[in-house]
């Protein structure tokens, strides 16, 4: 088992470490072109970037696109390990509000309801979310029920400067050079886009990105966004007839043509899935924003080719240049950039057990910066981060799941 002594001092500045990141609205904008894709962004990048000078980290620096890196050195007179990284992202998906976020901490939780707003009433029910019971005893934060929480990536953040922090504070812990890594935009796919590898200057790296304690992953989702345009013809409605086109009804008529039985509440395991996010539309225009994703290559690919074959269906039906789509590739499933190097998730899966917890190695429904990364030439699988219920008011996460993921981290460091 692990000797390190992660006493209430540290669990403190845990704590409030975390506590003080998910407070900086920080969503990004899967619109904009821009890097990072909201200037809010900056808020917390630059926040990251001065504490981990303040805590004595090496090197430390933020390019112009929002990427962080710092550097804990080797303390070992004879140093022949590789250097190795941890990397997060600070933005918050844009599925739910992520501004004014309230967090509240609730110590010593004892199964219950949490009535997280009195005014509005909603409820943390363990009668809807059963994961609920396996954090009685715990401390738990959630949102107030407005926003989200954040915990999808602030409580890796937390994690890896808390361990980084430690590290430092305990020379007596022998290790090589250590990189840290914190990216914008991984919630809109665009997370490892600009990431210098040759910078961080790792030989592998782990995201601190998954959800309950015991994840470890290094396959996931190949992944694309498609945007589906609809052009319609606006006419008074009182002369209308044979001259009006509805695009706004016509994007409900397109929102039904591919199958109902592949969206994310119909689908588990290694099912693939069209996932519409959003609809904008009016009489004249309308846009259906989609994700697409499959674990599977070839039926990624099928995918793809079934969205624009709807669309020129569509366009069959009701006349050409009605509808258009944009598909553009966001992940690959970085699986087989694992072939002859399982070693570096033997290695995570052995600081787990130190730790106490027993590995869960699956296959992400989703995907982290690890997956680009992986294939830029950094392997780089991804480890729990602790929370539950992402992207919704709903959010939560324990103070001792955090607590066991920077274990995790300083024990691979160690390792």
């Amino acid at each position: 088992m692990s000797t390190i002594e992660f006493n209430q001092l540290w669990k403190e500045k845990l704590l409030n470490r975390f506590l003080s990141y998910v407070k900086i609205y920080s969503t990004s904008d899967a619109e904009s072109e821009a890097t990072p894709s909201t200037p809010r962004q900056w808020d917390i990048a630059n926040y990251i970037t001065e504490e981990l000078k303040t805590i004595g980290l090496e090197n430390v620096s933020i390019d112009g696109n929002g990427y962080i890196m710092g550097y804990i050195p080797s303390n070992l007179e004879n140093d022949d390990r590789p250097t190795i990284g941890f990397i997060s992202h600070y933005d918050t998906s844009p599925d739910f509000s992520g501004e004014n976020v309230k967090p509240q901490v609730w110590e010593n939780y004892d199964g219950n309801d949490l009535l997280l707003n009195q005014t509005t009433g909603f409820t943390l029910s363990p009668s809807r979310f059963e994961s609920l019971k396996k954090y009685i005893g715990q401390t738990l934060i959630t949102t107030d029920g407005n926003t989200l929480l954040g915990a999808d990536d602030k409580a890796g953040c937390a994690e890896i400067v808390t361990a980084a922090e430690y590290l430092i504070a305990h020379p007596e812990i022998k290790h090589g050079r250590i990189a840290v890594g914190f990216t914008p935009d991984e919630e809109i796919g665009r997370g490892a886009h600009k990431f210098d590898v040759a910078k961080f200057g790792a030989e592998w790296a782990y995201t601190m990105d998954g959800g309950e304690v015991g994840e470890l992953e290094y396959e996931n989702f190949n992944a694309a966004g498609a945007v589906v345009k609809i052009h319609g013809l606006s006419v008074h409605p009182g002369y209308a007839y044979g001259k009006m086109i509805n695009a706004a009804l016509l994007a409900a008529e397109f929102a039904q043509t591919l199958p109902a039985n592949e969206t994310p509440a119909t689908t588990k395991g290694f099912d693939g899935f069209y996932h519409l996010m959003d609809i904008t539309a009016d009489i004249s225009e309308a846009k259906l924003q989609y994700i697409i994703r499959d674990h599977d290559a070839d039926k990624f690919e099928a995918r793809k080719k079934l969205m624009e074959e709807k669309v020129a269906e569509f366009n069959q039906k009701h006349g050409e240049g009605t509808a258009e789509v944009e598909i553009k590739e966001q992940y690959r499933n970085m699986k087989q950039q694992f072939e002859g190097k399982m070693h570096i998730v033997d290695l995570a899966a052995k600081a787990m057990k130190e730790a106490g917890i027993e590995p869960k190695i699956k296959a992400i429904r989703g995907g982290t910066d690890g997956a680009q990364l992986s294939y830029m030439g950094l392997p780089c699988p991804n480890i729990f981060a602790g929370g539950i219920n992402f992207h919704g008011p709903y959010e939560y996460v324990a103070l001792e799941s955090m607590e066991k993921a920077t274990e995790v981290i300083i024990n691979i460091v160690k390792a």
